[in-house]
């Protein structure tokens, strides 16, 4: 576990919330590379640790069940989840599929004991309370139960993309399982977007998928 300039104090559910702690903390984080968890935190606390950081690039906050995640993002991050978006948009359009981008909203509340953000999200056919769909990008090891997040908040389909690929779970009768057509997007070839998000270079990417012979069904 990563050890935070705060992370003592804490133990007694107190953050002072400094401008020097929060700094100190986020350099810990950036060289590190690796999120940290800190166990035993109440919500309330947890929501000013949270406001603290607000204005905190390339550091991302989460909670389950009183433990927080911090964790570092990194431009490597950040390409691979727009990338994954693009090429996503580029073959709903071609398949004359409607959505709407919901982009990656923090989600969860004290209710639910939880709070995560998603890299990214969607509705497909028609705008809804909650995403049909969250995606993640995935480069670290560790932190909490991802999936035990999006379970609470009711999320239908969650995807990673880790080490180069993608891993579909759908919310079945209360839990996740491992599919391997989406719910939503059934004739999306997987293989094939995998293929295009794995190019080195994003531009080259999104212009190889646009070239495939993406065809609505009629």
């Amino acid at each position: 576990m990563t050890y935070l300039p705060f992370s003592k104090g804490l133990a007694s559910n107190r953050f002072s919330g400094g401008t020097r702690t929060v700094t100190q903390a986020t350099s810990t984080l950036q060289q590190t590379r690796q999120p940290s968890l800190i166990e035993g935190i109440s919500w309330e606390t947890f929501e000013a640790i949270e406001a603290a950081f607000a204005s905190v690039a390339g550091i991302r906050l989460a909670y389950l069940d009183g433990v927080i995640e911090l964790m570092p993002i990194s431009d490597d991050h950040e390409e691979l989840k727009s990338t994954l978006g693009r090429l996503l948009e580029v073959y709903m359009r071609a398949m004359g599929i409607r959505y709407y981008v919901r982009g990656g909203p923090s989600l969860g509340s004290k209710g639910d004991a939880a709070r995560r953000q998603p890299d990214e999200s969607y509705n497909i056919g028609t705008k809804k309370d909650r995403a049909d769909i969250a995606i993640e990008v995935v480069l670290t090891s560790g932190g909490i139960d991802k999936l035990a997040c999006y379970q609470r908040f009711g999320i239908p389909e969650v995807w990673f993309w880790q080490e180069g690929s993608l891993r579909l779970y759908g919310l079945r009768e209360g839990a996740y399982q491992q599919v391997f057509v989406s719910q939503f997007l059934p004739d999306l070839d997987l293989a094939e977007l995998v293929a295009a998000a794995n190019l080195p270079d994003q531009y080259d990417a999104v212009t190889a998928y646009m070239e495939r012979d993406h065809q609505s069904p009629r």
